[in-house]
């Protein structure tokens, strides 16, 4: 039986084509004036997830 997607999950993160987890850096929404140029460049790339729940992640995604 197939799994069904987590659309909360779907939503927040996505799979590269080698298998990698990306998810958008956190704490770019507002309150970044106080940032230095440096902390906000480094927050317009995407972060690749290198941690435990990234076989959660991909399990929630529909993806084994």
């Amino acid at each position: 039986m197939k799994i069904k997607t987590k659309r909360a999950v779907a939503k927040r993160f996505k799979l590269s084509k080698t298998g990698k987890v990306i998810a958008r850096t956190a704490n770019q929404d507002h309150f970044n004036s106080t940032d230095t140029g440096a902390q906000t460049r480094a927050k317009r790339s995407d972060k690749q997830i290198t941690s435990g729940i990234k076989k959660a992640i991909k399990r929630q995604l529909g993806k084994q």
